[in-house]
C-alpha cells in the first residue's frame, strides 16, 4: 500500500533497505523522501529516529529541499553505537492549508467570518495536542481571538499568524491522514570505523641489521615497538602490520621480486606458512605470540590500535596444503594452481578455492580472526577480499560483529567499482579507494563528490597516499612538494588516511621506469631506516604530517566525510573545498591546494556562500559583503576573505610546512 500521503524513495537506503546505512556516534546525515498528496492541500513530514532500545527521540521536522520538487529532508544525528532505525512520517497539514487560503481570502473580503471560524476550529483542535509548557495557551488564545467579532478580520488573522503561534505549531502540528514509511535500518559503529590516521610498518625492518658479507638480521616485534612513540608523536592512532606469520621457502621470491631467492633473502610476508606454522603463528624471527601481545600493549600505551593484515592465501609450505588439500584448485597436470595476474606469476602463493568446503573455510577463518582478537587485535586489513566470494565475507563479518561489534574490517580491494561498493554494503567498515590515481582537479572533484554523496551511507574511504605496492608516478617525479600535496589532500578530504613507512622521507625511487613498484621493495627485503638522521638533515616531512594529524583532531569538520563541498577556482591546477559541521560543534575548514608540484600558480577562489551557512557567520559574512577572518593553520597567518579571494601558491618554498596549500579555519565574528 502506498498510503494516503505517499512517502517514496526514503534515503539513505542500502539495497532497498535490506542492509543498514552506516554512521558513527555524533555523525550528522540527511534523511530525505518524496512526499506529496492529491490536490493543493499542504503536507508536512518528519523523521523518527529510534535508538537500539527502540526508543524514539524528539522527531525531526523535515523541509522541502527545493520548492516544487516534493523532495523533503532533515538532518539527524545518532548519539551512540548500536542498531538504530529511522522512518519518515507524512501528513496532511490542515492548519497550513488554512493559513495559505486565509492570507488571500481575508484581505480580499472573501467570506472572512467563515474563514476565521474555520481557522478557530482548527486551532482549537491543534491546541489539544500541545503541552501546557510548550505554548498551548498561545494557540488556544489565538483560536478565541479569531472569533472575537469586536476586532477587524485582519487584526484577528494577524494574531493567528503571529510568529510565536507559528513556532508552536511547527513543533506540534495538527496531523491528518498520517502515513509512515517502513523503518529503515541504521548501523552506528564506533568512531574509528570512520576516523583514523594509519601508519603501515614492517616490523622486520625496524632494528634490522644489514652488514656487508654477513647474513641480514631481522628486526623483531620488540625492536619495532621502539618506533611506536615516534608514530604517536606524529599523531597516528592506528599502526598497521603486514602479515607477521612464518614465510614459506618453496618458490620464495628474492630481492626485488626475483624468481629465485638467494641465501639470506627473507621472502614476502604474504607467502604465509612454513614448517613453523600458518596463520595462527608468529614468524620465529619476529618473536612469539607473547611478543606480539607486548607490541599491542605498547601501542595501546601510546594511544594507538594495531591493525593486522589478514591474507587468506598460503605458501606451498603452509600446513593446510597437507591437511586440507580440498581448499586448493588443481591444474590439468595435477599440480596446485598458484596465484597469477597475467603476465605476473606468484609461484610462492597458493590462492584458496571455495568450491569444495565453503563451510569449513568459514569456520577456520572465524577461528583465526578470533585467535588474533584474543591477542588484542580489533582491526583487520583484509588482503584482496575481491578475489573471494562476497557471500563468504558477509557471513564472516556478520558472525564476528554479532558478538564483537567494535571489530573493524578494511577491504584492500583496488578493483572494479561494483565489487568495491558491494564489499562495503555487505559489512566491510572501510575501503581502499582509487585516490592514489586521482591527481587532477577534475578527477578529484568527481571522485570525492561520489564518495561523499550517496555512497557515504555505506562506504567509508581510507586514503592511503602510498602502499608497498603503489608508488604513483606523481610521487616519483614531483619531489617533496608532491609528497606534501598528497598528504594535505588525503588528510583533509578523507576522515581516514594512511601512509606507508618511508613516505615521510619522500622515498620515490621506482623499481624501473613506468613501474609503480618501489626499488628495493620492502615486500622482499629488510629496509632499516635511520629516522633520526633524516629528521636532523631536514629530509623528512614529519613536521607536516604531525601538524595535519593535530588539525584532524582539533577540527570536527575534518573527522567527517559527508559535508564536503568544492568551490570554484579559475585555475585548473588550484583545488578548493570546504568541510563543515554545525551544531553543537560549529566548525568549518577551507582547504586550497596547488596540485602542480613543479610551478607556482595563482587563482581567484570564489566561495559558494550558501555552503558556509549554519556555522555562526553574520548576515554580512554569509552574503560576502563583510570580511570573514580565516586563519591558515599551516602558518598561523590571518586573512580576511569575502566571496572572491586571490591566492598564490608556490610549491617547495624554503621553510614552509606545505607552501602548496592553505588550510584555513573560518573564524566567524
Amino acid at each position: 500500500m502506498i498510503g494516503r500521503i505517499p512517502v517514496l524513495d526514503v534515503q539513505p537506503s542500502v539495497d532497498c533497505g535490506r542492509r543498514p546505512a552506516k554512521a558513527v556516534p555524533g555523525e550528522t546525515f540527511e534523511v530525505s523522501a518524496t512526499v506529496f498528496r492529491e490536490g493543493a492541500e499542504a503536507v508536512g513530514a518528519n523523521v523518527v529516529l529510534r535508538d537500539p532500545d527502540g526508543r524514539g527521540g524528539p522527531w525531526t521536522p523535515m523541509r522541502e529541499l527545493a520548492p516544487g520538487t516534493d523532495r523533503w529532508g532533515a538532518e539527524v544525528t545518532p548519539d551512540r553505537e548500536g542498531r538504530w532505525t529511522f522512518a519518515v512520517e507524512a501528513w496532511g497539514d490542515p492548519v497550513a492549508t488554512w493559513r495559505r487560503h486565509a492570507r488571500i481570502k481575508v484581505p480580499a473580503g472573501v467570506d472572512p467570518e467563515l474563514t476565521l471560524a474555520e481557522g478557530a476550529a482548527l486551532l482549537r483542535q491543534a491546541a489539544s495536542g500541545v503541552p501546557k509548557s510548550e505554548g498551548k495557551g498561545a494557540v488556544a488564545a489565538a483560536a478565541e481571538t479569531l472569533l472575537d467579532a469586536s476586532l477587524p478580520p485582519g487584526a484577528r488573522l494577524a494574531v493567528a499568524l503571529d510568529p510565536e503561534v507559528t513556532a508552536v505549531l511547527d513543533r506540534f502540528p495538527l496531523r491528518a491522514l498520517l502515513t509512515c514509511s517502513r523503518p529503515m535500518p541504521l548501523l552506528v559503529e564506533r568512531e574509528r570505523a570512520l576516523f583514523g590516521s594509519w601508519y603501515e610498518m614492517f616490523p622486520r625492518s625496524e632494528g634490522a641489521l644489514l652488514r656487508p658479507g654477513a647474513p641480514p638480521v631481522s628486526g623483531t616485534l620488540r625492536t619495532a615497538a621502539k618506533r611506536l612513540p615516534a608514530l604517536a608523536r606524529m599523531g597516528f592512532d592506528v599502526v598497521y602490520l603486514p602479515p607477521v606469520h612464518p614465510i614459506g621457502t618453496a618458490f620464495r621470491k628474492g630481492a626485488g621480486g626475483a624468481l629465485r631467492a638467494r641465501p639470506g633473502d627473507v621472502g614476502s610476508p604474504w607467502a604465509i606458512g612454513s614448517a613453523e606454522g600458518g596463520h595462527d603463528a608468529i614468524h620465529p624471527d619476529l618473536g612469539t605470540t607473547e611478543d606480539f601481545a607486548a607490541f599491542v600493549q605498547a601501542a595501546a600505551a601510546e594511544g594507538m590500535e594495531v591493525a593486522l593484515d589478514f591474507a587468506l592465501q598460503c605458501s606451498p609450505d603452509h600446513p593446510w596444503v597437507k591437511t586440507h588439500p580440498e581448499w586448493f584448485s588443481r591444474r590439468a597436470d595435477g599440480s596446485i594452481a598458484f596465484a597469477e595476474n597475467p603476465p605476473k606469476k606468484y609461484q610462492d602463493i597458493y590462492p584458496i578455492s571455495f568450491e569444495q568446503d565453503f563451510r569449513g573455510l568459514v569456520t577456520e577463518t572465524l577461528r583465526l580472526l578470533r585467535f588474533w582478537m584474543g591477542h588484542g587485535v580489533r582491526i583487520f586489513r583484509v588482503d584482496n577480499p575481491h578475489t573471494k566470494p562476497v557471500v563468504f565475507w558477509e557471513k564472516v563479518i556478520a558472525d564476528i560483529n554479532r558478538t564483537d561489534p567494535d571489530v573493524i574490517f578494511l577491504a584492500e580491494a583496488f578493483t572494479r567499482p561494483a565489487m568495491m561498493h558491494t564489499l562495503a554494503r555487505i559489512g566491510f567498515q572501510q575501503s581502499y579507494t582509487y585516490f592514489t590515481w586521482r591527481t587532477s582537479k577534475t578527477e578529484l572533484t568527481e571522485y570525492l563528490t561520489e564518495l561523499s554523496g550517496a555512497a557515504a551511507a555505506y562506504m567509508r574511504p581510507n586514503f592511503f597516499v602510498n602502499t608497498p605496492d603503489i608508488l604513483h608516478a606523481y610521487l616519483q617525479h614531483g619531489g617533496r612538494p608532491a609528497f606534501e600535496v598528497r598528504a594535505v589532500l588525503a588528510a583533509t578530504l578523507s576522515p581516514t588516511w594512511g601512509v606507508y613507512a618511508g613516505y615521510e622521507l619522500c622515498e620515490n625511487e621506482p623499481a624501473e621506469q613506468g613501474s609503480e613498484e618501489y626499488a628495493h621493495s620492502e615486500k622482499y627485503e629488510l629496509r632499516p631506516r635511520d629516522w633520526e638522521a633524516a629528521d636532523a638533515a631536514g629530509r623528512s616531512i614529519t613536521p607536516l604530517i604531525t601538524t595535519l594529524n593535530a588539525l584532524r583532531r582539533r577540527h570536527p569538520a575534518l573527522r567527517r566525510l559527508r559535508d564536503l563541498h568544492f568551490h570554484r577556482t579559475d585555475n585548473e591546477h588550484i583545488l578548493a573545498y570546504s568541510k563543515r559541521t554545525r551544531t553543537p560543534e560549529a566548525d568549518c575548514v577551507l582547504t586550497v591546494v596547488n596540485l602542480d608540484p613543479y610551478r607556482t600558480h595563482e587563482a581567484t577562489v570564489s566561495l559558494d556562500m550558501e555552503q558556509l551557512k549554519g556555522i555562526g557567520l553574520s548576515p554580512g559574512q554569509e552574503s560576502g559583503s563583510e570580511p570573514l577572518p580565516v586563519v591558515d593553520e599551516l602558518t598561523g597567518a590571518t586573512y580576511y576573505w569575502g566571496r572572491d579571494n586571490y591566492v598564490r601558491l608556490e610549491p617547495g618554498r624554503e621553510g614552509a610546512l606545505a607552501s602548496s596549500a592553505h588550510i584555513l579555519a573560518l573564524r566567524p565574528s
